[in-house]
């Protein structure tokens, strides 16, 4: 299908993610080496209405893996969730002989690629969010990377928690799913972890565990809150409200997204984006890319 004669569109959708420059690379460097053309679009799927593409080559993506951020760009596209945006950006590809759009970002991204295959374009979809949060994947690019932000971050605080004796309330993103929190949560010895997949009694799983911790000596304390909660001030006011212990709030934003990748991060990215290009050169299309136990494996998209 895609010998010599097919064009393949490579675009990063979504919140950035560290990795999203190693996919890229895997994609471009694995296409050349089977005779396909690539085409980066900028800009996600605005920049695919627009028709902002770019040619890549083995060079333009030579020092990328090593990079954070997104070499592409990234953009929200409510224009692209209307069927006229949708039919513009299938006419782009065409116009320029795209015949398979590789996207990498997270299930909203995936979402935009059944469009497009309704159009007639072959699509494969990359998981590459933070948040961890594909469920038909083990694991999906820049988690490692925001957790290990996220963790060196929580370190330091304790340390300025430890020398005043007070609480930390940390907000670590994770959109509406709390895997991010729970992974930071358990390697930096937090005293609770709020998320909100499972709910909560606060005075068990907060104000207990704090007066224990007190009466066994310990002076500060630690406490990780999903984003996706919506209550992180609500829990520092009312922990120190009923504990008596000064508690202080840290936002960890969206310093978690940014950073050079983590080794695991880069080569997973990398396995994903050949992986992807293989589907495409084995005739498959309109799947999704994901790791189980280790082992790639691909999904329907739809």
């Amino acid at each position: 299908m895609f010998k010599n004669d097919g064009t393949i569109a490579v675009l990063t959708s979504g919140g950035d993610a560290p990795g999203m420059n190693a996919a890229i690379r895997a994609v471009v460097r694995t296409a050349y080496a089977r005779g396909i053309e690539v085409l980066g679009v900028r800009r996600g799927y605005t920049g695919l209405i627009n028709g902002d593409f770019i040619e890549l080559g083995i060079q333009d993506v030579s020092s990328l893996t090593s990079q954070g951020g997104t070499y592409l760009y990234t953009a929200r596209s409510p224009e692209f969730m209307s069927a006229e945006g949708q039919d513009r950006a299938a006419s782009a590809c065409k116009y320029r002989g795209v015949k398979a759009v590789i996207v990498i970002g997270g299930d909203g991204s995936f979402r935009g690629c059944i469009e497009l295959s309704k159009r007639g374009l072959a699509t494969i979809g990359i998981p590459a969010t933070i948040d961890n949060d594909i469920a038909c994947t083990n694991y999906t690019i820049g988690f490692d990377t925001a957790a290990n932000t996220a963790i060196e971050a929580i370190d330091k605080l304790n340390d300025t928690m430890r020398s005043h004796e007070r609480c930390s309330v940390v907000e670590v993103m994770g959109r509406n799913a709390g895997h991010l929190a729970v992974y930071v949560g358990i390697a930096t010895g937090a005293c609770s972890v709020i998320v909100p997949e499972r709910p909560f009694d606060f005075d068990s799983d907060i104000s207990e565990r704090i007066r224990r911790g007190k009466l066994n000596g310990r002076n500060h304390f630690i406490v990780i809150v999903a984003e996706g909660t919506g209550i992180t001030n609500e829990v520092a006011a009312r922990i120190e409200r009923e504990t008596g212990i000064a508690t202080r709030v840290t936002i960890l934003g969206h310093v978690q997204r940014g950073g050079r990748p983590s080794a695991r991060d880069r080569v997973t990215a990398s396995r994903m984006g050949k992986h992807a290009v293989e589907l495409l050169s084995n005739g498959k299309r309109n799947r999704l890319v994901g790791i189980i136990n280790g082992t790639m494996h691909d999904f329907d998209i739809g």
